[in-house]
């Protein structure tokens, strides 16, 4: 059930992404610039589908995925309104990133878990500063350095390639050459 959320999460098109009544991308291009967006702030790389799957592919190569798909498990569980879905997820975010035999736990400072009894009683917010923590620990540390990783910067450079197209005077010049021999 995470595994699907997360999978949605990472595939969610951004709300920038908007569908005209014939169903085709109002933007029918990706945006050439989202590594600009994603190196401006931490939050416009979480909010890009793209940005998400790049920092994922970045972060289990450091062995640390756990803290960006914890941050996206809250970000769903914030969304949840019905009370035993929430209570089904609070469960499954405990038992994935934050008990003691969790299969990805996450590293929360002094150890400020939660007990398994505040998963009887789930509210929106229950995750919330273990989040802010995950979140300040990526921005400070795993962020800096996926902006300056060959995975990001290799990004950048296709994007930038695509973007200037082969000048116009240039391509004269190479038909000319072509022609004239």
């Amino acid at each position: 059930m995470f595994n699907r959320a997360v999978s949605r999460l990472s595939r969610k098109r951004p709300p920038s992404d908007i569908h005209d009544s014939d169903g085709s991308s109002s933007s029918s291009h990706q945006n050439p610039k989202s590594t600009a967006k994603w190196a401006a702030s931490l939050e416009n790389l979480l909010e890009d589908p793209e940005g998400v799957k790049r920092f994922r592919e970045f972060l289990k190569k450091e062995f640390s995925e756990e803290n960006v798909l914890f941050w996206l498990a809250c970000e769903d569980f914030k969304k949840t309104q019905d009370k035993k879905q929430m209570q089904e997820k609070a469960k499954e975010i405990y038992m994935t990133f934050l008990s003691s035999k969790a299969s990805s736990q996450v590293n929360v400072e002094g150890q400020s878990r939660l007990s398994e009894t505040i998963l009887e009683e789930p509210h929106p917010l229950m995750f919330q500063k273990l989040q802010d923590q995950i979140f300040n620990l990526m921005k400070y540390d795993s962020y800096s350095r996926f902006l300056k990783s060959d995975l990001f910067l290799k990004h950048k450079r296709t994007e930038e390639e695509d973007e200037d197209p082969p000048d116009a005077q240039t391509a004269a010049k190479r038909a000319s050459r072509i022609y004239n021999t």
